[in-house]
């Protein structure tokens, strides 16, 4: 490492703002930053210093990721197989699910970092980091069988339209990655929804053993809402149990509830994740299901509850979506209110609009738009509080 560093001092005046190559004096700077802490750190005056900076920050969240992005290579694999009826081991598993998803991983990093790399050199900025996590968490939230290129043009538009145009990492108001979702969503209906797409060759005419249809229990739970079903026919018999751990078609990464509270135990640990939006989510989604169940008038609404919580991106959201530092809110009684109203807006869509089950990224992304007014509501609540105390005290 220190000839690396050596090297790095070498060329370093050639990348510099009027050397030889500095036009890419940024390109060189993310480079480095990203082998080496920063040289430019403050030492004295009215400055917050501990041993976290965005770096590292984004570090714990790719940290805290990797459960679920590990699980999720091996359910594709699992999957697939499961689907044609054959039997594999989990290294076979594992292995297939890798050589599928890791494409996806690359074509994300490679467009989104491409962009940033491009608007740093154009304001003669530094490279922001943020994208190391977004370039992660989209891949993580789609079907294994969206199309490459869709990914690309998706991961385009989130970082240009969702961050570059508000001014980069740190000023953006939506979750780039969520808006990566939404736009394939909404341009590409038939890539991130229907049965076919979460199971690696299904969609492409994969020959499958009797019964199984790739449909998801949200999928499944739709289709009985649509056919005026009394009861849900969950898809190859799957159980609460199995949708906890993680055995059953969807996104990537929002399977396994259980790799999904590991990292939400790092985000916890290390303070990098709010514990009030989580644990507030979790109880919007109860209580709406609770008051759901109370009405009880269709399948839907007869879902216990708790399931809301295990099936679907429920999980994957509230722990690293929901908790996105930039877009939540700043105030500890806005994140409360924050997240409380993303559990009751996603269990709500999810009941009342059979044709979009998955109502996470919607109650997110609604709610990150409203984030500013209840944060302002929040402060002029407590500026009030306080100047009736200084009253009362005086």
């Amino acid at each position: 490492m220190k000839g690396l560093r050596n090297y790095l001092n070498k060329i370093k005046p050639n990348f510099e703002r009027g050397g030889k190559y500095g036009k890419f004096a940024s390109t060189f700077e993310a480079f480095e930053s990203f082998l080496y802490v920063p040289n430019t750190v403050t030492r004295k005056g009215a400055h917050i210093r501990d041993a976290m900076d965005l770096k590292r920050t984004m570090t714990v969240v790719i940290v805290a990721l990797l459960p679920a992005l590990l699980f999720g290579m091996f359910n594709v694999g699992y999957q697939h197989n499961l689907a044609q009826g054959v039997e594999a081991t989990v290294m076979q598993n594992f292995w297939f699910g890798f050589l599928k998803v890791l494409p996806i991983i690359i074509v994300s990093y490679v467009v989104g970092l491409g962009i940033e790399f491009i608007f740093a050199e154009i304001r003669k900025e530094e490279v922001n980091e943020g994208f190391l996590v977004s370039g992660l968490l989209i891949p993580m939230i789609m079907p294994v069988d969206c199309p490459l290129w869709i990914i690309a043009v998706a991961t385009a538009f989130a970082v240009i339209v969702g961050k570059e145009m508000f001014g980069g990492t740190g000023m953006n108001i939506f979750n780039p990655a969520l808006l990566a979702r939404a736009f394939i969503f909404f341009a590409y209906p038939t890539s991130i929804s229907g049965n076919e797409v979460w199971v690696a060759g299904l969609k492409n005419g994969l020959q499958t053993i009797d019964g199984y249809s790739g449909a998801t229990p949200l999928s499944d739970a739709a289709a009985a809402l649509s056919s005026n079903a009394q009861s849900i026919d969950w898809s190859m018999g799957t159980t609460p149990l199995d949708w906890f751990f993680g055995f059953i078609p969807g996104s990537i990464g929002e399977t396994s509830t259980l790799a999904i509270l590991i990292g939400a135990f790092i985000l916890i640990w290390t303070g990098v994740g709010s514990w009030r939006i989580m644990l507030s989510c979790v109880l919007g989604g109860l209580v709406m299901g609770g008051l759901f169940n109370l009405i009880g008038s269709n399948v839907m609404m007869d879902i216990p509850a708790w399931y809301h919580l295990i099936i679907g991106g429920f999980a994957f959201g509230t722990v690293f979506m929901a908790t996105d530092p930039v877009t939540a809110a700043q105030t500890n009684r806005g994140k409360w209110i924050y997240g409380f109203l993303i559990g009751v807006l996603c269990v709500m869509t999810r009941v009342l609009n059979p044709g979009y089950p998955e109502g996470m990224m919607l109650a997110i992304l609604f709610m990150n738009a409203m984030v500013p007014l209840i944060d302002y509501y929040v402060v002029q609540g407590n500026i009030k509080r306080r100047l009736k105390r200084a009253k009362a005290n005086a």
